[in-house]
């Protein structure tokens, strides 16, 4: 059971990184607008609604309704692909990172304007509600891959401190380190180097993410007929 669960909770963390480095893209380079984090997004919302310069409502609103989208195609993508769903969902957010990347250095920038930007944000939205909702399916206990509030209160709550002992402390960490370097390591990327390169190099990632998650498959398909085959000859002798 602990083997099953390796590879799934490895992926999530990962994907961690993901959502720190697509809202570092977004939220520095287009209008303040979350994709990854819908908390923030709705919040973010509130502020523009109630007239505060610098918060693009437009951009808010299209980034929560196409981030529902890709949650609705990756609920029907995570019932239907079975145990495949997961690199069929790194495949689909690997080629929306892709195309937002391509429109980004079409337009020529690191500013991208008018309604390219809401398409960028659209495609992106997108492939964040897709992540999102095939990490909620994988089920991983308090690993969201792109809210940390329930983690952190988790870690802290059930730490010693909190009369707890917390068996899942390493990878809650582990998400809110993860969390932290994506959108710092995608900060320093808009930075230095510019939308299109940062949304190459999430591409990039997230490719070597799916071909780790399949070599771990494939190990995982070789070493279960030798567990049967193991537990068919242990019967025969016991008989």
């Amino acid at each position: 059971m602990r083997g099953r669960r390796e590879a799934p909770v490895g992926v999530v963390v990962a994907l961690t990184v993901v959502s720190g480095m697509i809202d570092a893209v977004t939220f520095l380079r287009f209008g303040q607008v979350f994709t990854a984090n819908m908390t923030g997004n709705v919040i973010v919302l509130g502020f523009a609604t109630g007239g505060m310069p610098g918060f693009s409502a437009a951009g808010s609103v299209v980034s929560l309704a196409a981030f529902l989208a890709g949650a609705v195609a990756g609920g029907r993508v995570g019932r239907t692909a079975g145990g495949r769903r997961v690199l069929m969902a790194l495949g689909v957010e690997t080629v929306a990172v892709a195309v937002a990347a391509g429109v980004a250095r079409w337009v020529d920038g690191a500013e991208v304007a008018g309604g390219w930007r809401y398409a960028v944000v659209g495609v992106l939205a997108a492939a964040m509600g897709l992540q999102g909702a095939t990490v909620r399916l994988l089920a991983i206990p308090d690993v969201t891959g792109s809210v940390l509030t329930r983690i952190l209160t988790g870690l802290a709550a059930q730490s010693p401190l909190g009369g707890g002992g917390d068996r899942l402390a390493a990878r809650r960490v582990a998400a809110v380190a993860c969390m932290f370097l994506g959108a710092l390591g995608g900060a320093l990327l808009v930075r230095h180097a510019g939308v299109p390169w940062t949304l190459t190099a999430v591409a990039v990632y997230l490719v070597a993410v799916a071909a780790a998650h399949a070599a771990w498959q494939a190990r995982a398909r070789h070493r279960r007929p030798e567990v049967d085959s193991s537990r068919g000859d242990g019967g025969e002798h016991e008989g």
